[in-house]
């Protein structure tokens, strides 16, 4: 059995492309910009058993929850997600005076509305907790002298608790990162203002118009810069 010979390049007249072993016609060449495969996935593969890690009927309700539909808004249309629109549906039937309506809306309103609450009462105990009992090992330090460990982040003072309204607000660096960066432009504070006075007092010292206009745009930058600094880090501020 004799081995045929591999097939030489085909020189197209006319052109300086040749056409052979790895080298295809350009018509056949993929396009930029298109796709190999412009029919998609192959028939049926969204309809295969899914596996045991899978919840395919999970993601496929919050597909068509999210999909936006157009939808009549007054004199215009808009687009909303799916689901928005069918409780705003719900609830023009319900103001419309449709009983069923009604009470669909007012069943999940309440629904939401107590699950809200119960996530605040449980972020509200939470925050409580952590601020009273931070506040008792820190005063325990204090006592017995101990000033070698962290204090922890955040720092129960940057934990504002308002009984009254119930509500819990956080201030200050909250990582480490956070608390790295606040130290750093603290830090810059002084260095600034002594490049200031330094300034101010080049600027006494010499009668060149040049250097007097030089100075004073770098003394400029530095007041803003501080500015910008002293208001985001107030030198009384706890932290």
């Amino acid at each position: 059995m004799t081995r045929s010979s591999p097939k030489l390049p085909i020189h197209k007249p006319g052109s300086d492309y040749e056409v052979g072993y790895g080298k295809p016609p350009k018509a056949t060449r993929f396009k930029p910009g298109r796709s190999g495969n412009p029919k998609g996935r192959p028939r049926g593969a969204k309809n295969k058993r899914p596996g045991m890690h899978e919840e395919r009927l999970k993601d496929l309700v919050i597909e068509e929850a999210y999909r936006g539909v157009t939808v009549r808004d007054g004199d215009r249309s808009v687009t909303v997600p799916m689901a928005q629109a069918i409780l705003r549906s719900m609830a023009v039937n319900a103001a419309k005076g449709q009983h069923r309506a009604q009470r669909l809306f007012a069943e999940l309103l309440a629904s939401v509305e107590s699950s809200r609450k119960l996530l605040h009462d449980e972020y509200f105990e939470k925050a409580l907790t952590y601020k009273l009992e931070w506040e008792k090992e820190l005063n325990r330090r204090a006592q017995h002298g101990i000033t070698h460990l962290p204090d922890p982040l955040p720092h129960p003072n940057q934990v504002k608790i308002d009984m009254r309204e119930g509500t819990v607000h956080l201030v200050g660096p909250l990582t480490l990162e956070e608390k790295a960066e606040l130290d750093y432009w603290r830090g810059q504070k002084p260095l600034i203002r002594e490049a200031i006075a330094n300034l101010r007092d080049d600027l006494i010292e010499t009668d060149d118009p040049e250097d007097r206009a030089s100075i004073e745009h770098h003394i400029g930058i530095g007041e803003h810069v501080l500015e910008q600094i002293e208001t985001a880090i107030p030198d009384d501020g706890e932290f």
